[in-house]
């Protein structure tokens, strides 16, 4: 199967190719020729299988030059040891909400579900396209993408890493997990300003194409680790896949029902992998898109009109602290097609925002609707989940709890089971979370996660509580206009 671009301006690309580089050349974003089907056998063979064979087999549907012998050895290994138990197991915590968990991995967040295989994609990516250059990966991060990045491709063979990520726009223990990273390979720097700042940082430096020739002649070449790279997209669609394969296992529903699927969203990938896991033959009904005060797409959903010229707000969910929402990119071209998205893409880069056409907006909000989560809301919704239930959840799983709950208010027709993506562990914003259910919190990690733990009787995660002690690597801050004078000194 071959990749195109979204802006349909570049030529077909192998599967490995499209990993290897990461972002086509006309600036688009890659995406298979076809969408591969799920049959109702397939189906019921996925059920039969582990999590780690239900990834190799529904990846091999899409990258065709791997074979499964390959995709399940790597699944096995990314799927292993390094998780706290079940990858991705599905909780029920009452009402017509099961909670997916995704934040059993080495970095407590949900990116460990694509980033600790998508290093081994792209190292035999390098290899099948007999690449003798090193991959410089290039990454802006709102958080937990960063870590579970440099976790992923640290002291990896031929591969470097640097990461970017907003100053005053991660939590504390997201930015120790960052900052006290270990490997040869790897290279941190925080920026002074939002996420879209380092976001658009990467991709001015990823369009440049003397500094291509530059790197090049370093024997570099770029390629990156966020959502826009396919390799990270594709292992998104398993989980949602093996969901509801689990829950068809457990009885809670029957073959073929339909489910929702709620999404904390931020970049859009999250949520796009599972529309299309949909679009492959997953029974599903409509997609919650769930948003914080930063709610571009809450309104995008509710207007037809996509603008990025707003104020940006500093919330306790950070991750979702995002108005340029890449993978929406992608919607739009299995929506409009190649020369459509082009043109609203070229009016969002000269104007802030682009309005769909009334046939295009009318088959995105026949799949997707939005709801956007007040701070107040959110910390009300995590307070309110513990004393109902006894779960304790983090405060972007409570956006998407929260959305959940009023769309199946405003939904009589709405499908039974609503899957709500759990994006991180509670302790990764182990304050916020306290703080909503009245504890008190200190500058102290240690202290406040040992309160969290006390009063749920919850376990603090030795993969957090573990950075506390460790030596703090990398300090650096710089504007977003130096980050390619960073990229030559971390690899000179």
């Amino acid at each position: 199967m071959n990749y195109i671009s979204t802006r349909g301006q570049s030529a077909p690309v192998s599967a490995a190719q499209a990993i290897k580089q990461g972002i086509a050349p006309d600036g688009g974003l890659y995406m298979p020729e076809s969408i591969p089907a799920l049959t109702a056998d397939t189906l019921k063979e996925l059920c039969s299988l582990s999590y780690s064979e239900r990834a190799a087999k529904i990846m091999s549907l899409f990258l065709t030059d791997y074979t499964y012998e390959e995709l399940l050895s790597d699944c096995k290994e990314a799927y292993g040891d390094n998780f706290d138990g079940y990858a991705a197991p599905v909780v029920n915590v009452g009402g017509k909400a099961r909670i997916l968990e995704l934040w059993h991995g080495p970095t407590c967040a949900f990116k460990d579900m694509a980033l600790q295989i998508m290093p081994r994609l792209l190292s035999r990516a390098l290899t099948k396209t007999g690449e003798e250059r090193t991959a410089l990966i290039l990454v802006a991060t709102s958080g937990d993408t960063g870590k579970a990045a440099l976790e992923g491709y640290r002291d990896i063979d031929k591969i470097k890493i640097s990461v970017y990520y907003p100053v005053n726009g991660v939590s504390r223990a997201q930015k120790l997990q960052m900052t006290t990273q270990e490997g040869a390979n790897v290279n941190v720097c925080a920026i002074n300003g939002n996420f879209d700042d380092a976001q658009n940082g990467v991709k001015k430096i990823f369009g440049d194409t003397d500094f291509a020739a530059e790197l090049d002649k370093k024997g570099y070449f770029l390629s990156s680790a966020n959502s826009i790279n396919w390799g990270r997209l594709v292992p998104q669609t398993v989980y949602y896949i093996s969901a509801w394969c689990d829950l068809y296992n457990k009885g809670d529903i029957a073959f073929g029902e339909k489910i929702d699927i709620c999404v904390p969203t931020g970049n859009f990938g999250n949520i796009l992998a599972a529309y299309i896991a949909k679009l492959m033959g997953l029974p599903v009904g409509r997609f919650i898109c769930a948003s914080n005060s930063n709610n571009v797409l809450t309104d995008f959903f509710k207007t037809g009109t996509y603008d990025r010229n707003r104020d940006f707000h500093v919330t306790i969910s950070p991750s979702m602290d995002i108005l340029i929402s890449s993978n929406l990119e992608r919607l739009l071209f299995l929506t409009a097609g190649a020369e459509k998205t082009r043109n609203y893409m070229v009016s969002l880069a000269k104007g802030g925002k682009y309005t769909l056409d009334a046939e295009d907006y009318g088959k995105i909000t026949s799949e997707f609707v939005g709801y956007f989560t007040s701070e107040d809301e959110c910390r009300d919704e995590i307070k309110s989940v513990f004393d109902e239930h006894s779960y304790l959840i983090d405060t972007h799983t409570a956006v998407a709890v929260s959305a959940a709950d009023r769309y199946t208010a405003e939904n009589s027709d709405a499908s039974g089971k609503i899957v709500v993506a759990s994006t991180a562990s509670p302790y990764k914003f182990a304050s916020s979370v306290a703080g909503a259910l009245g504890l008190e919190i200190c500058d102290d990690d240690a202290k406040v996660f040992e309160t969290l733990s006390n009063h749920t009787g919850t376990k603090i995660p030795a993969q957090l509580s573990d950075v506390l002690t460790k030596e703090i690597r990398f300090k650096t801050v710089i504007d977003p206009a130096d980050m390619k004078a960073s990229v030559i000194d971390f690899i000179s």
